[in-house]
């Protein structure tokens, strides 16, 4: 039976939503209660799964001019067994996309960054990888048509 919400519990969703970064200790001040009490409902509420995860969110830009975009082709050695590549593009936040490509290149990039130089940085630790052969970078000039 799954168990229902009661109002503290969803004032710390609401909380941890907002900024999922939050202290037990402000939270407890928050919906006054001790700090281990709330640290307590905070793991009741990961194990019957009412909080699933916490994650990164992307900055938002507030003009598309803000946004630098670029497109990293890579190529890998070895195309079938090389797992470094996906783990460090799993690591990086302004890595939006990746595409595992068919045919001669290996992976496209998607890199949505606030700057040329934060591309650059990109660049230069995807390539500096040992199991990339060979990068081409392009950076985007015009967006046509968003999804």
């Amino acid at each position: 039976m799954k168990r229902v919400l009661d109002r503290i519990d969803e004032k710390i969703i609401v909380q941890l939503t907002t900024n999922a970064r939050s202290s037990h200790n402000e939270i407890a001040h928050s919906v006054n209660l001790s700090r281990n009490a709330v640290r307590l409902r905070i793991e009741r509420l990961e194990r019957d799964g009412f909080i699933g995860g916490y994650t990164l969110k992307r900055p938002v830009y507030e003009r598309d001019e803000d946004v630098v975009r670029a497109l990293i082709f890579v190529y890998r050695k070895d195309r079938m067994h090389s797992v470094d590549v996906l783990q460090k593009v799993r690591s990086v936040p302004e890595i939006v996309a990746c595409d595992v490509m068919s045919g001669e290149m290996d992976l496209v990039l998607h890199i949505e960054a606030s700057s040329a130089s934060r591309v650059h940085r990109i660049w230069h630790d995807v390539s500096a990888l040992p199991e990339v052969l060979n990068t081409v970078t392009s950076f985007v000039l015009t967006r046509a048509k968003a999804s």
